[in-house]
């Protein structure tokens, strides 16, 4: 999952960032708010952590920003404690959640986690797609009872895949959603069809149906 970390105390900033790509989330951040409105309306996220006060702007903003882009990101807003009315204005934008500092680093994997679930599997913590079972939590994958042991990628890559199941995604947005920022500067997309390769060959080594086709020109397609 990709995560905009949007906060200009240092200290804190290389904190979170440090605890969620332990956590195996794929972490951006901003630091001012013209990087953040900047990198917010340029790339996708599955979820989007905003401080409120920030050097050149209000995250407020950015939220404002997000929702008028339609963005499906989640939010969860980040201020300082007891402020009311920064949760209230981040609320009634559309955040979806609000965490007052200080917070523990645990405690704000499990608002992630939750959030995900709702805004992508409808809160469940298991996710069973015909004969695949996916839990999300642990990184674990299961096809007919057997455990299939995936990379990060190839993780990252069938949760997204479930995730718009039925729909065509573009070989752009796999890109994006696998190297984030980065894949401005890749000069191919040869990677997507290796991790594609390699996870469909897994997959079918348990008996699993292959769902996953080209779509040429344009990308792929999970379809159920």
């Amino acid at each position: 999952m990709k995560i905009l970390l949007i906060e200009d105390e240092p200290e804190l900033r290389d904190s979170i960032l440090k605890y969620l790509k332990e956590e195996n989330y794929r972490v951006e951040t901003a630091e001012d708010f013209q990087m953040a409105f900047q990198k917010a309306g340029s790339y996708d996220y599955d979820c989007v952590l905003v401080d409120v006060s920030l050097p050149g702007g209000s995250g407020l903003e950015i939220i404002k920003s997000l929702k008028e882009n339609k963005s499906t990101a989640g939010i969860i807003v980040i201020s300082a404690k007891n402020s009311l009315p920064d949760k209230i204005a981040g609320l009634e934008l559309g955040a979806d959640d609000y965490l007052s500092k200080p917070f523990h680093l645990a405690e704000l994997n499990a608002r992630i986690r939750a959030l995900i679930r709702r805004k992508n599997f409808s809160g469940e913590s298991k996710i069973s797609v015909n004969e695949i079972m996916v839990l999300p939590d642990e990184r674990r994958v299961f096809v007919n009872t057997q455990e299939v042991m995936l990379t990060a990628k190839e993780f990252d890559l069938l949760l997204y895949f479930i995730a718009n199941k039925n729909r065509v995604v573009s070989k752009n947005a796999i890109a994006e959603h696998l190297s984030g920022e980065f894949a401005d500067h890749l000069d191919n997309h040869d990677f997507i069809y290796s991790h594609i390769k390699n996870l469909r060959k897994k997959l079918m080594e348990q008996r699993c149906k292959d769902y996953i086709s080209t779509v040429y020109g344009i990308g792929y397609h999970f379809k159920i």
